[in-house]
């Protein structure tokens, strides 16, 4: 794959049967705690974070949430996370997926670094392997074969789709709408929007990306004219003129979250897919939950969402769910 690899559906949008309603999905980036400024690297990453993640779930699951956990292959093969994931399992409500981090992946057969971070930057063979040992690893917990795929830092390759659709996989959500990653040399979503499509066999679910503001309606073009300039998306941002807003709580101000549910959700966006990363439920593991207040922040986030979603009559669908109603 070239650097700045744009995707471009060549699927229709799912029209989701009536019956289905308004819904979200909540997809969590289950991966290993290590030093998101540090250089990439086979090692350095720590798993205890995964020890609070059993309650998490059980707190989600009391607001009727059902969860699925993309896993990476240190969460797939160390005991303590194994046990965690395991618990979660035996509470029901959870699907279990992938998510490939290529660089704690073996076979380490590439030179580790910012592009191969990607791992549809990888030689088709190579992303294979690396697929097939992590999914192996999550057969052997799980019993059956994951069904829904997200690679890390979103990293979608040109052959990407063909390998989980020969592994028998069926929901990739790799494409984060609006956003580029070509200057790092990943893909470019910035002509992906939120519908839900199809891709060969594969149900594509990307993240949910809204614009708000004045300027929302030709939003991605005002948003890449503003990003050329110095501090750009901020001032329009400050002005209300436009906001990028993605469905997580890592960085993103309730507020801003719960308008741009209502902006979504009154356009007719009829699934939301929200994510976050499992070690921001411990504080200082990732840059989002540095300390107490942040976490507390973290659930206050949810808290409101959840209410926003109650409210607006917006219900959560599970995986089997979300596979149905697309057939």
């Amino acid at each position: 794959m070239s650097a700045g690899f744009r995707p471009v559906p060549t699927g229709c949008p799912i029209a989701w049967p009536k019956d289905f309603g308004k819904r979200f999905t909540v997809f969590v980036d289950t991966e290993e705690s290590f030093d998101w400024n540090g250089p990439f690297r086979h090692d350095g990453w720590s798993v205890a974070a995964m020890a609070a993640l059993p309650a998490a779930h059980a707190r989600f699951v009391g607001h009727g949430v059902a969860m699925t956990y993309l896993i990476d292959y240190p969460i797939a093969t160390e005991p303590v996370a194994i046990g965690a994931i395991r618990a979660i399992m035996a509470q029901g409500s959870a699907t279990i997926g992938t998510q490939l981090h290529p660089w704690v992946n073996p076979p380490f057969d590439e030179i580790i670094g910012v592009r191969n971070s990607f791992a549809g930057n990888l030689p088709p063979a190579l992303e294979a392997a690396k697929l097939d040992r992590l999914g192996d690893a999550i057969a052997a917990i799980t019993g059956e074969r994951p069904v829904v795929y997200r690679a890390g830092r979103y990293g979608l390759g040109r052959a990407t789709l063909a390998l989980l659709a020969a592994r028998g996989y069926r929901i990739d959500s790799s494409m984060r709408a609006g956003y580029s990653y070509a200057a790092q040399g990943g893909p470019d979503f910035r002509g992906i929007g939120n519908a839900a499509f199809r891709e060969g066999s594969i149900l594509e679910l990307p993240l949910t990306t809204v614009f708000t503001g004045m300027l929302r309606r030709g939003g991605q073009r005002w948003y890449d004219y503003a990003a050329a300039l110095p501090h750009g998306p901020g001032v329009l941002a400050r002005s209300g003129l436009l906001n990028r807003v993605s469905l997580t709580p890592e960085g993103m101000p309730l507020a801003q979250a719960c308008e741009a549910i209502r902006v979504a959700v009154g356009e007719g966006t009829q699934l939301l897919n929200l994510s976050f990363h499992s070690p921001s439920i411990v504080p200082g593991h990732t840059p989002y939950v540095r300390d107490a207040a942040d976490l507390a922040a973290f659930w206050a986030w949810w808290d409101g969402v959840l209410d926003l979603f109650d409210r607006l009559c917006v219900r959560s669908a599970s995986v089997a769910e979300v596979l149905a109603a697309a057939a």
